[in-house]
């Protein structure tokens, strides 16, 4: 399938998504997904249900704003789970989906190569600030 559908009807294209398409809503999605902080939030809820404060806490420099405003993406698109207890204080936990479940399980697999690249990727800033 071409970047513009190659002749696709639209509704064909939507069912699977097409991220190479301008106007494909998954790249919404993808954008959603591995932001820095939407990769953290995935990998950190993989361990279980946890409120707003455990998360920032397990993600180190994320900003209240930050964390909220991705929690609310990935419950958008059916990743994560919000759930609220009308208690004093308030108590809200966040989960992930099974689809969601799935995200972190990719997005896992890129976290695992980066940190065992790591060594390599520093390597190659050394080399080129060598280079400068």
């Amino acid at each position: 399938m071409t970047a513009e559908g190659g002749g696709v009807p639209l509704s064909e294209r939507l069912a699977r998504g097409d991220l190479m398409a301008k106007a494909c809503p998954s790249r919404e999605v993808l954008k959603h997904i591995t932001s820095r902080w939407g990769v953290l939030v995935l990998l950190a809820l993989r361990g279980g249900t946890h409120r707003f404060s455990e998360l920032r806490r397990a993600i180190g420099g994320v900003s209240e704003r930050m964390l909220a405003q991705t929690l609310q993406w990935l419950e958008g698109d059916g990743l994560v789970d919000r759930v609220a207890y009308e208690v004093v204080p308030p108590h809200v936990e966040y989960s992930l989906t099974p689809l969601g479940r799935e995200a972190a399980e990719k997005v896992r697999g890129l976290a695992d190569w980066i940190e065992v690249s790591l060594p390599r990727i520093v390597e190659r800033w050394e080399e080129r600030e060598g280079d400068s």
